[in-house]
């Protein structure tokens, strides 16, 4: 379908909501009246003109006439419009420029956050997030976002979302290789979910992988922690992630390395593991000497 009439509707009420916002401000508008009506007459085109570029995939202009709504909401004192019209330009420009769309988001979440709403600038925060994973892949500055929604989630009480923002950290920071962060995250939010019935499953594999933080840091580490951790949530004991480690850290003290492939290999013929799991466990593996460093 040929959306090119759309852009060219769409260029036209841009310019007609301009002509309204300047005769809005001058002297004969403030004397005839008006002036407010006209500039929420104007914020409604821009919506209008907005939703047009989009119909013709034209983010970019979709994206500069949010913009231009939002900063007539914000002069009329609509906050809560004027925040939409930010997020609406974020998700446009998302398309077309993410550091763009990152301003808008962040301008509505500096408006939420003003209206005590923590809980929508935490989901924008970890919008923020993905673009920074996704888009400019710079995963600090993703951490920060994460860490950012999970502070306003835990002060909303959502321990639930909390959690599920702190795993993303905690999964980043042993990537980035700054393990005493993982561990305490993985720690926290194992202690968290091993007390609900319907999340206690899910803390074996919190202390998992907190466990093997702690073995690429120091072997002697690893064995304290997995026996807190037998004490904390006796579950963990049985289950086959902590027969697992026991086998490496037995195999990491003989230095044999084909009996530690072998636990590993035994394992993910029934669980398997993943690339986060596999790169931490290659690196633990690297530590025993006259090692090749794969898991094969």
């Amino acid at each position: 379908m040929d959306n090119s009439g759309k852009e060219k509707e769409a260029i036209q009420l841009m310019a007609d909501a301009d002509k309204k916002c300047k005769t809005s401000g001058s002297f004969l508008g403030g004397m005839f009246g008006g002036g407010p009506q006209k500039v929420e007459e104007a914020c409604e085109m821009y919506c209008r003109a907005a939703n047009m570029f989009k119909m013709a995939k034209n983010w970019s202009a979709a994206g500069n006439a949010f913009c231009k709504a939002a900063r007539l909401h914000m002069q009329l004192q609509n906050k809560h419009d004027c925040a939409t019209s930010f997020i609406d330009a974020g998700n446009a420009f998302k398309k077309s420029d993410p550091n763009e769309a990152i301003k808008c988001l962040n301008a509505a979440i500096e408006i939420y956050t003003d209206m005590g709403r923590f809980t929508i600038a935490a989901k924008h925060h970890i919008n923020i997030a993905e673009i920074y994973e996704s888009e400019l892949v710079d995963i600090e500055k993703a951490i920060a976002h994460y860490e950012q929604a999970a502070d306003y989630y835990k002060g909303e009480e959502s321990n639930s979302s909390a959690n599920k923002c702190l795993l993303k950290v905690g999964a980043y920071c042993a990537q980035l290789e700054q393990y005493q962060r993982a561990i305490e995250i993985y720690e926290q939010v194992g202690a968290n979910t091993m007390d609900n019935p319907l999340l206690k499953y899910s803390a074996k594999e919190y202390f998992f992988k907190a466990s093997l933080c702690h073995f690429i840091v120091d072997e002697l580490n690893a064995k304290i922690a997995i026996e807190k951790y037998e004490e904390m949530f006796p579950a963990f004991s049985d289950s086959r992630e902590c027969k697992l480690l026991k086998k490496l850290l037995e195999a990491h003290e003989e230095q044999n390395s084909e009996a530690f492939t072998e636990a590993i290999k035994d394992f993910d013929s029934i669980s398997r593991l993943d690339q986060w799991h596999t790169t931490l466990l290659l690196r633990i593996k690297k530590t025993i000497q006259g090692d090749e460093g794969d898991l094969k």
